[in-house]
């Protein structure tokens, strides 16, 4: 099964993010099928680049995302957010 998911970068207590579409069974670190965007936490607003018509095309054909990929996918506007808003949209809680 393919999973688009997170492979770490970066030195030591420094970590970006690069997301890969991957065989599950293949180390989180090593082979990858195909880099679709990078991810970066330690910025301010976190960096967020998606080539979204590879994701698309990866989610087409049956590759599952993991929850972490799968909210920054909703971020940068790939999946709809949770019920169903429209892509790119964002939703704010009731106080």
């Amino acid at each position: 099964m393919i999973r688009l998911r997170l492979r770490r970068m970066g030195r030591k207590g420094q970590p970006h993010y690069r997301i890969v579409a991957a065989e599950a069974r293949w180390p989180r670190d090593g082979r990858f099928i195909e880099e679709i965007g990078y991810y970066n936490p330690r910025t301010e607003p976190a960096t967020i680049q998606v080539n979204a018509e590879r994701a698309q095309y990866w989610l087409s054909h049956g590759a599952q995302p993991t929850e972490t990929v799968r909210s920054i996918l909703v971020k940068a506007g790939v999946l709809p957010g949770r019920n169903g808003a429209g892509q790119g949209t964002t939703t704010q809680a009731n106080a």
